[in-house]
């Protein structure tokens, strides 16, 4: 878990796009970062008494560019069905807050790394995967996002950054977690998470 959070502190933001073939999951992927940096670069919320705005534009366009219910199903697998509804809710809306905190003080702390859109790779008709890279002064990060059109938009749904998945990361804590204790357990684990204990 530890690489991949580094890593992807960056990752929802950075910067400027060259794309080789811009079709819609490009273009999709590729307008949110660009809102991102808009929110960034904005002088107004520079002074730590706008941080909170700043931080409520970014919740924004995260609710615009990740599909957070795919997103935990797939972080579940197979143990998203030993959730009762209730508690699928609650664990879409805890592990959404765990990943703010984990990555957006990363996201604010952003320097003008530049982000090249490669290209995207079509799965299937309804999926796809767009690969970025993170350029900085000293190297390359690959960053793919895969995406899945649901009611007409992209959303992301994973993301891999040096070929490690976000969704099989967590994947990999919850279901050592859930393979000895109830979903409840994983619950206020992520409660106590997003309380900061």
């Amino acid at each position: 878990m530890k690489r991949p959070i580094v890593v992807l502190n960056i990752l929802i933001l950075l910067l400027f796009s060259l794309p080789a073939y811009a079709g819609p999951p490009l273009d999709a992927v590729q307008s949110n970062v660009n809102k991102v940096l808009e929110v960034l670069r904005d002088p107004k919320l520079k002074a730590a008494s706008a941080k909170e705005i700043e931080k409520e534009k970014l919740r924004l366009i995260y609710d615009r560019m990740f599909d957070d219910v795919e997103l935990s199903k797939r972080t579940l697998a197979k143990n998203w069905n030993s959730l009762n509804v209730a508690q699928r809710q609650e664990f879409v809306l805890l592990f959404r807050q765990v990943l703010e905190k984990a990555y957006i003080d990363k996201i604010l702390a952003y320097t003008d790394e530049k982000i090249v859109f490669d290209r995207e790779i079509m799965v299937s008709g309804t999926q796809a995967e767009v690969q970025t890279k993170i350029v900085t002064s000293s190297k390359e990060i690959p960053i793919s996002y895969r995406v899945l059109l649901k009611d007409g938009a992209w959303k992301v749904y994973d993301v891999v950054i040096e070929n490690v998945s976000l969704v099989l990361n967590y994947r990999t804590q919850f279901n050592d977690i859930l393979a000895k204790d109830k979903p409840e357990q994983l619950l206020e684990i992520l409660r106590k998470k997003v309380k900061g204990q």
